[in-house]
């Protein structure tokens, strides 16, 4: 008997599409033996009661994805009252049964619609499910999105850092502290700067040294026969004019 680490929980017709998508990147991760999805990981003529029953309370950790509907999606048999009142609903026995088992449930909040539950809306027997810990996936970056959700999961199980295909790969979550690029009591924006840049300042308000050669806090001149005052001058000005010719003129 396989033991399937997560278990993809959803409704049918709130986030299926993203059940399978979910399904997809995770089995690329962790494998295929190690995400349970009720449409792809239930063999032909298995009791399907059992099997989902069995995995959900057997799982480390049950992802509930939750869309707009998920809340109110009406129920199939009667269509007055909302599917998750109905005790036979599987998506709440789904649930029920991770909760019971002591795995981790993480209500996935599919797109920034969705807001966090209700416990008074809630089924008693899963109104523990407002008090877990939610994460987001948007659509257009669930790449990334459950990305982070796995390096995270990773963390907290090593059954399934053992089975990571993406180890070391991740960016951690927090910048190291001894890079070389610091931002502290930063004046203004970044811009865009292109080509090969080694130091570059926005503003300077006192001499500054940042590459090589010499560094000069004033004006400075190269060159014979030059000429130059600065404030008030009470003397003469002497001049020189390169080397000093020999008596008797210049040389031919």
């Amino acid at each position: 008997m396989t033991l399937h680490e997560i278990f993809i929980n959803y409704r049918t017709g709130d986030g299926k599409e993203t059940a399978h998508m979910c399904h997809r990147i995770l089995t690329a991760r962790f494998g295929a033996d190690s995400v349970f999805l009720a449409r792809k990981s239930i063999d032909a003529g298995a009791n399907y009661i059992d099997v989902l029953l069995r995995t959900a309370r057997q799982c480390r950790v049950l992802l509930a994805l939750i869309g707009t509907n998920w809340l109110d999606a009406p129920d199939r048999e009667r269509p007055e009252r909302r599917a998750l009142d109905n005790p036979a609903d599987w998506v709440r026995r789904e649930i029920e049964a991770a909760l019971s088992s002591g795995a981790l449930v993480v209500p996935v909040f599919i797109e920034r619609r969705v807001e966090q539950l209700d416990p008074r809306r809630l089924p008693r027997s899963i109104t523990e499910l407002a008090e877990c810990q939610y994460t987001r996936l948007e659509l257009a970056g669930i790449d990334a999105d459950l990305a982070h959700l796995g390096d995270r999961l990773v963390r907290q199980f090593p059954s399934l850092a053992a089975l990571d295909t993406c180890a070391g790969e991740s960016v951690p979550d927090t910048p190291d502290r001894d890079a070389g690029v610091r931002t502290d009591r930063q004046s203004g924006g970044i811009g865009q700067v292109g080509g090969s840049v080694g130091t570059f300042v926005n503003e300077a308000h006192a001499p500054f040294h940042a590459g090589r050669g010499n560094l000069y806090g004033g004006p400075h001149i190269e060159g014979d026969g030059t000429n130059y005052v600065v404030g008030d001058n009470h003397g003469g000005i002497r001049q020189g004019f390169g080397a000093r010719p020999p008596r008797g003129g210049e040389g031919r």
